[in-house]
């Protein structure tokens, strides 16, 4: 037990999860938003989601006593911004349960390293450039209408990740608050507390979701969370069975869908911040870090609507440039691995522009066009 309440592995664990409020919340928030969820269902989302990763993070960690921590996909909610668009929100929710359901199946059939050798890394990370660009964009769009406070948020944030990479989005987002509040743009008069309610939503089913948000939702949370996910975990030392975490976390996601869960995986930046020796010079202990993690996501998901309001409260700008910056360096990442294989550079440019450019046929979005023609693209290369 004292173990249990040792101050670094609550501070450690409660410092994942700022993290990763701060830097993805509000894009779960515009993910809601553009399935058409009222404010009610967009606190279920919050809701589910924080149920979900405080359930597999505390029963994996304590199952395997190492420090795996699960978290929301948060590019795939950027995927979803472009791509719910329009599409009624049960089957949206349809398709994050087949999503989920593929996620399951992968773990428990141990098709995870066989089925990611045929998805080409420079085109996953192309396809995800593509996707994040238009937060990265957004960003400095915003500089037209509200310059001092994205240019004060964007000035603090590079001076403070000089020194702290790891607090330079919640100390921008305080930054950006402060600024935000002198300047008159705040409305906490619509802020609530109170507890969140899951609300089901009964799933339908259709071929044009499956292909245009499931698949590139499973693609994108498989190739861009849970494989930088598994390698945190072997860098640390860790050889924990990845399959059936794999395969729980999907099974969370089938369970949750209808409440707004829309995908679980691995978390990769958060869960190196309880693999850390901050958490403890002992690794065998730091699992107890991503325990108090996963009683954290508890409280978020039971005040998702608490949630809900506060970022209802935050100016567009704001939420917009904290995004942005938050995902710089997965956009910078994303284009160097989809750019670095010469072979396969054009191809993943091909992936890239389509994808970024937001073109819709047929009720598909970019991002399964983008993959679509890059892969034709890769292989067409490939045998000649």
């Amino acid at each position: 037990m004292r173990n249990l309440f040792h101050f670094s592995h609550i501070t450690t664990g409660f410092v994942a999860i700022l993290v990763g409020y701060t830097s993805s919340a509000v894009i779960i928030f515009q993910a809601a938003s553009a399935a058409g969820a009222s404010p009610a269902e967009i606190s279920s989302w919050l809701w589910a989601l924080g149920i979900g990763m405080a359930v597999t993070s505390i029963g994996l960690s304590l199952y395997y006593r190492d420090p795996v921590l699960t978290a929301w996909s948060t590019p795939g909610a950027a995927l979803l911004i472009s791509s719910l668009s329009g599409v009624p929100l049960s089957e949206a929710i349809g398709a994050f349960m087949v999503c989920s359901a593929l996620i399951t199946l992968t773990g428990v059939m141990g098709w995870f390293d066989q089925l990611m050798q045929h998805v080409p890394k420079p085109l996953a990370g192309a396809m995800l450039a593509g996707v994040l660009l238009q937060f990265g964009l957004g960003l400095f769009k915003e500089m037209d209408g509200f310059p001092t406070l994205i240019l004060a948020m964007v000035a603090s944030f590079w001076l403070i990740r000089r020194y702290s990479a790891r607090y330079a989005i919640p100390i921008t987002l305080l930054i950006g608050l402060s600024v935000a509040y002198f300047q008159g743009l705040l409305a906490f008069s619509a802020v609530s507390i109170s507890l969140a309610k899951p609300i089901f939503t009964f799933p339908t089913f259709s071929i044009t979701a499956t292909v245009g948000i499931a698949f590139p939702l499973f693609i994108v949370t498989m190739a861009s969370q849970n494989v930088p996910g598994l390698a945190v975990l072997r860098a640390n030392g860790y050889q924990t069975p990845v399959s059936p975490i794999i395969g729980w976390t999907g099974l969370t996601g089938v369970l949750l869908a209808p409440f707004g869960g829309f995908a679980f995986n691995l978390a990769a930046i958060t869960a190196a911040i309880c693999m850390g020796k901050e958490s403890d010079p002992d690794p065998k202990k730091r699992y107890l870090s991503s325990i108090w993690a996963g009683v954290f996501y508890l409280m978020t998901g039971l005040f998702g609507a608490t949630v809900a309001s506060l970022f209802m409260a935050f100016p567009s700008a704001l939420i917009v440039g904290i995004a942005g910056l938050a995902l710089l360096s997965t956009i910078g990442g994303s284009l160097s691995s989809a750019l670095e294989d010469v072979a396969s550079r054009d191809a993943a440019l091909v992936t890239f522009l389509v994808t970024a450019s937001g073109v819709s046929l047929w009720g598909l979005g970019s991002a399964f066009w983008g993959l679509l023609l890059g892969m034709a693209a890769y292989y067409t290369q490939k045998k000649t």
